[in-house]
């Protein structure tokens, strides 16, 4: 899944750049939040689903995910993998490993003994 987060780069931003977005302001609602978000899954034709940080960024900020971060969450609910700060610090190759290791499938537990 992909989750939204704040805008990187908006236009209003006093950081604004040349790279910024032209046309994207920073929302201040999250409803203005949940437009760009769906904005943006369309843009990118996301077919995953798409969860949308609050507005207090505790998602963000709890995985360190600004600008960019890649993760993979096990079944178990903990942190599998951790990459680099993004895009620069992304390691798909490194990623695609980690996730084939934990997608392997495991040898089925033995059959107890008749009773």
């Amino acid at each position: 899944m992909v989750v939204y987060i704040s805008e990187a780069h908006p236009s209003d931003s006093p950081r604004a750049r040349a790279g910024s977005n032209k046309n994207v302001l920073d929302p201040t609602t999250f409803e203005q939040r949940v437009k760009l978000a769906e904005t943006t899954r369309t843009h990118l034709k996301l077919t995953v689903p798409v969860l949308i940080d609050g507005m207090d960024d505790k998602v963000a900020a709890a995985y360190a995910a600004h600008p960019d971060r890649l993760y993979i969450v096990g079944t178990d609910g903990k942190i599998a993998y951790q990459g680099g700060r993004g895009p620069r610090g992304f390691k798909i190759d490194e990623m695609a490993v980690r996730l084939s290791t934990l997608l392997k499938p495991t040898a089925p537990p033995p059959t107890p003994p008749p009773k």
